[in-house]
């Protein structure tokens, strides 16, 4: 993908959803607590909406507090003002904010059974791919993030499907590559074929299916994450689709993410949170929570606005004390 993006007519979508796999216990901390993470993706969306979320009282963070990386997305998104759009692929709970659907079943706990029907996939894949083909019309840089925990996970059974060796990364600095490594070998034994419809079926998860579907029907895509973007980029490999990848730096020093399995270009953002006055902020370059929500892409195209490093850190500290501290 050329470098000159027109952000005049770049459009952000964020697709959530939920795998049963994150009730695995120790697999995340996408949430305070297990009930909780259910709450994750829509309260993300919220978020970026509104500045505060609705379906739960505070923005989800790590038990400790850490905050969530769409408080990254959504400052980028105040500065940068491209529009965003949510699109629900799969979610338990849906977010009061609007949204379109893809009609996706909530994933399956693949360490036990299959993650989707495949006529569930293939219908959730036909939505996405008009929904693609419409922004394409609106858009000329389509940015698309995620938010669905134990996405990790599920993309690493991906790879593993694809035939990589995967190394996934984590939301904590104490991966539990363990139980993640234990949790694909069981899983991708159901997987029949590389045909990417059977591998989102059998080990992957509904938020993988919509943005392949998405992919299906665009020209040009910027995906916004990490290990789940690996995958799916890997997923997509023959459709007609320009992608590239962009994530930060902390996805990038992670010695457990392995982006050299991308099979498109990967942009690198650097993010100044190591240099923040408050320890939830600083948290991100000790290795913990470190993308997701679209943080590094969108913070990547803030910069591209011409937004500097330390004015970006300052305007995340801005909306961390309105947002989390509220003072």
């Amino acid at each position: 993908m050329s470098k000159n993006f027109d952000l005049e007519k770049a459009l952000f979508i964020l697709v959530i959803g939920n795998t049963k796999t994150a009730e695995i216990p120790g697999i995340t901390v996408a949430g305070a607590n297990p009930e909780l993470i259910k709450y994750t993706p829509p309260a993300d969306a919220e978020l970026l909406y509104h500045g505060k979320c609705i379906s739960i009282e505070s923005i989800p963070a790590t038990p400790d507090g850490k905050p969530t990386p769409a408080l990254l997305t959504f400052t980028a998104l105040r500065l940068t003002k491209i529009p965003l759009l949510v699109v629900d692929s799969g979610l338990i709970v849906k977010p009061k904010i609007p949204h379109i659907t893809l009609g996706a079943p909530v994933g399956e706990n693949i360490a036990k059974f299959r993650a989707m029907e495949k006529e569930d996939v293939e219908k959730v894949v036909k939505n996405g791919k008009i929904l693609g083909e419409q922004l394409s019309k609106l858009a000329s840089l389509l940015i698309v993030g995620e938010s669905i925990p134990a996405g990790t996970t599920t993309a690493g059974a991906a790879l593993k499907a694809l035939g990589f060796e995967p190394r996934v990364s984590s939301s904590m600095p104490d991966n539990p590559v363990d139980l993640k490594r234990k949790v694909i070998d069981e899983a991708v034994k159901r997987v029949h074929s590389k045909d990417p419809i059977e591998i989102i079926s059998a080990v992957g998860d509904p938020v993988m299916a919509g943005i392949f579907g998405i992919l299906n029907g665009c020209r040009r895509v910027l995906l916004a994450g990490g290990t789940q973007m690996v995958a799916i980029a890997n997923l997509a490999k023959s459709l007609d689709c320009e992608v590239s990848i962009v994530t930060t730096e902390f996805v990038a020093n992670d010695k457990n993410a392995d982006l050299s399995l991308a099979p498109c270009e990967v942009f690198v953002t650097k993010i100044p949170l190591a240099r923040s006055r408050y320890p939830g902020l600083r948290a991100y370059a000790d290795g913990f929570v470190k993308e997701g929500v679209g943080a590094g892409g969108m913070t990547f195209l803030a910069y591209k606005k011409g937004i500097k490093e330390e004015e970006f850190l300052k305007e995340v500290e801005r909306d961390y004390e309105r947002i989390v501290l509220k003072v």
